[in-house]
């Protein structure tokens, strides 16, 4: 590791410290996938909608762009899928399509949860292929930009099946209860009032991301929190 010289103004104290190598650095947690996949176009969506005025079907084409191209780089330049990208532009797609759903006020409410239906089903996808989506979300809050818990995790990821299947039981989670409000709000919306559904589907969807951040973080989040600090505490002790 390089070491970085700093003089104090007597010039009579040198104090060293050590700087920040390559590897430091790599092992750290990149929030920005997170912002080019998911916050970017989700962003530039309610911006050119609600900040500009456009029209539902232009914010949801100039808001897939980043996501689009995203994705075929992924594709082409790097031989690997991106599963956020891809997701959210599967989601605008879907946008897209209930966009020009118009008429029946009931069947207005109900294409609502198309948006969760296609966000669940990604991630159920995801955890089918082996790549749990929502692992890109959650591992970065899990290591805290720690590089010996970013170790463990990968040692864990590769050897250890309980906690693939946390990780994997995290992501179901979040699919099963997205689904599953996507079900609630198109019964509500073709077997209650109109206008009790209005208020109604908001409280459904907050209720679902609640329940969904509760149930993962009981059975996934809290056992492999766990497991990353026992790894830590294992490999950090002095071989005798």
């Amino acid at each position: 590791m390089s070491i970085t010289a700093i003089e104090t103004s007597t010039g009579a104290t040198t104090v060293e410290a050590p700087a920040a190598t390559s590897a430091d650095l790599a092992a750290r947690p990149s929030f920005l996938p997170l912002i080019l996949d998911v916050a970017v176009p989700v962003g530039s969506y309610y911006l050119l909608k609600s900040g500009f005025g456009m029209s539902t079907m232009a914010a949801l084409g100039w808001s897939s762009v980043v996501p689009a191209v995203r994705t075929v780089w992924s594709a082409v330049k790097e031989r690997r899928a991106n599963a956020l990208a891809g997701l959210i532009l599967f989601v605008n797609v879907v946008g897209l399509a209930l966009s020009l759903v118009a008429g029946d006020p009931r069947l207005m409410l109900a294409k609502d949860s198309g948006v969760s239906s296609a966000i669940g089903i990604g991630i159920l996808v995801s955890v089918k292929l082996g790549r749990p989506m929502m692992t890109a979300g959650m591992k970065p809050f899990l290591i805290k930009g720690d590089a010996a818990k970013n170790a463990a995790w990968d040692r864990l990821a590769a050897g250890s099946p309980r906690f693939r299947k946390a990780e994997r039981t995290f992501s179901l989670v979040w699919g099963v209860v997205l689904l599953g409000e996507c079900v609630a709000r198109v019964v509500g919306a073709y077997t209650l009032p109109v206008d009790t559904m209005v208020w109604l589907g908001t409280v459904v969807m907050i209720s679902s991301i609640a329940v969904a951040i509760l149930v993962a973080g009981r059975l996934a989040v809290v056992p492999m929190e766990k497991m990353l600090e026992n790894e830590v505490a294992r490999t950090s002790q002095p071989k005798s």
